[in-house]
């Protein structure tokens, strides 16, 4: 008799260990009775590690899918994963407090190959200083990625010597720190291979503060991004926003003061920006004139700027043709309107993307829209008292490309989302929010006309209690929903009714956790709509 085959085993963590460490028995003949009775023809009988077939850059591979926890754990397992998962990993996040201090340079000879380092201290604790970032330059000369975030201790003398030492930095994103212009300028001037640049609560940038600008040799600069984030005095940058002709992005974002003259400083005809990003500013329709002036402009938010207006909005238009995502919230100003929109309609015919937030659009420029933009595939309607269930048929018989669809906070009933059952045939998402006479039986009746249909309703979504800040707040989940063959409703993204589904539902609800922050929803869903397109199309 033969030894028999072991039975399969369920593919858990522990079958996981026993494959890999399984007992190789040798032997020298025999049969499989014999083998088991007689000792004597057993040569040995090890415990084989089967990773080590794998070479080092495999199994760093395998790590790469693991979360930190997880990864902290494997380095343990033996002295060539402690190799391997320092050798191999190139991100690293640090708590900068200073007591890490005195561990660095043990910290960075096991982990010499990091390309992306995260710096992170609380306002409670003591940052590490210019004389740690210094080491750390030392330590990781290959440097592309950096973020400070709280570093209160470094100084403009810390990130010049630090910019001497990391030359070849690419994207460079600070916040809550105290250093200044000078410390900006120092990474412009060494940094020659900086891509973005990303600065928020810089304290160190006062009223009397150089200006930050390219150095005189400057003209080749690579530089593509730049963001600025509540700023008091962020004018400062307007040199080097103004004179960076590789400029493909810009993003000013609840910073203090008139923009007005900085953006006439681009407005010149000889940018290359693509992308504009204006939120909370002190900016007029002559920031927008001058932004009319940059004819690659192909993305466009203008958010929560009052003293803009259709007149800015018409000029924008006119001159920017090639717009393809355009983000408007008015703010309930009523200062931007038909007018604007059906200029918008006349020009950019290439409008992929439209968010209208409190913005009072009527049948006649979402009519004038749907028909003129033929290749706009995603549309946000919110806050609008204007916008009803003509509107909405309006939109649905014209929109043929449009494929999602978001109505918040619009006078819409039943009727007008029963026109998109037949309407907007490429339809695949529809989000539809605080519309208080749309009722939950329309979107069940919806889903069973068109079962592709991926609905989402106030019906739809359960509050789930969860603790931030020892306090208990009630988080709002999800749930979208589309009709399966046989009629029945399922969840997306539900999983199986496992162990599993705990899991999936406690990370949607982190995910949610973003609502208390005051995130703006309706941009989040955008975004992440667009780079779910973006991705498929390059596929």
């Amino acid at each position: 008799m033969g030894q028999a085959p072991s039975s399969t085993a369920e593919s858990n963590g522990r079958d996981f260990d026993l494959r890999l460490w399984s007992p190789v028995i040798v032997s020298s003949g025999g049969g499989g009775g014999e083998l088991m009775s007689s000792l004597g023809n057993v040569v040995a009988v090890r415990d084989r590690d089967f990773t080590g077939d794998l070479p080092d850059e495999c199994l760093a591979h395998v790590f790469q899918f693991l979360g930190a926890g997880d990864r902290k754990r494997c380095s343990l397992v033996c002295k060539r994963w402690l190799f391997v998962d320092g050798q191999y990993r190139h991100r690293l996040s640090l708590d900068a407090k200073d007591e890490i201090f005195s561990f660095l340079t043990s910290i960075f000879n096991r982990f010499d190959s990091v390309t992306k380092l995260a710096l992170r201290c609380d306002r409670k604790s003591v940052s590490l200083s210019d004389e740690a970032l210094a080491i750390i330059s030392v330590r990781c000369l290959n440097l592309t990625r950096v973020k400070l975030r709280g570093c209160r201790e470094i100084t403009d003398l810390g990130m010049e010597e630090f910019a001497r030492n990391c030359i070849n930095l690419k994207k460079l994103s600070v916040g809550s720190c105290n250093f200044g212009a000078k410390g900006v300028n120092a990474m412009l001037e060494h940094c020659k291979l900086l891509e973005e640049l990303s600065v928020k609560r810089l304290r160190g940038i006062h009223e009397a503060a150089e200006l930050i600008q390219l150095p005189a040799a400057g003209s080749s600069s690579s530089l593509r991004s730049i963001c600025l984030k509540e700023l008091v005095n962020g004018q400062v940058f307007e040199p080097l926003v103004a004179n960076t002709r590789t400029l493909k992005t810009l993003k000013i974002i609840r910073c203090l003061g008139d923009w007005d003259k900085v953006l006439l400083m681009i407005g010149d005809g000889k940018s290359s920006l693509s992308e504009i990003h204006l939120e909370r500013l002190q900016v007029s329709d002559i920031g927008l004139s001058a932004i009319s002036k940059c004819p690659n402009v192909e993305t466009l938010h203008i958010v929560k700027t009052p003293e803009c207006s259709n007149y800015g909005l018409i000029n924008v238009a006119e001159r920017c043709k090639l717009l393809r995502k355009l983000h408007i919230d008015g703010w309930r100003t009523n200062r931007i309107g038909d007018e604007g929109l059906m200029s918008v309609a006349k020009h950019c015919l290439n409008l992929q993307e439209l968010v209208l937030i409190g913005v009072n659009a009527t049948h006649m420029s979402l009519a004038a829209i749907a028909s003129n933009c033929e290749k706009l595939e995603r549309l946000a309607l919110c806050g609008s008292g204007t916008i009803g269930d003509t509107e909405i048929a309006c939109i649905a018989k014209k929109c043929g490309a449009l494929r999602k669809f978001c109505i918040k906070g619009c006078p819409v009933s039943d009727r007008g989302i029963e026109a998109l059952a037949v309407g907007c045939p490429n339809l695949v998402k529809l989000k539809v929010k605080k519309c208080r006479v749309v009722t939950g039986d329309i979107g069940d009746w919806l889903r069973e006309q068109r079962r592709t249909l991926v609905v989402s309703m106030d019906s739809d979504e359960t509050e789930a209690a969860v603790v931030v800040d020892g306090e208990v707040e009630t988080v709002v989940v999800e749930e979208p929903r589309v009709a399966q063959a046989g009629g029945a409703v399922a969840e997306i993204g539900s999983g199986n009714v496992g162990g599993n589904n705990g899991g999936s539902r406690l990370a949607t609800i982190r995910s949610k956790l973003g609502f208390l922050a005051g995130r703006n929803l309706v941009t989040c869903t955008f975004r992440r709509w667009s780079h779910n397109d973006n991705a498929s199309s390059s596929t």
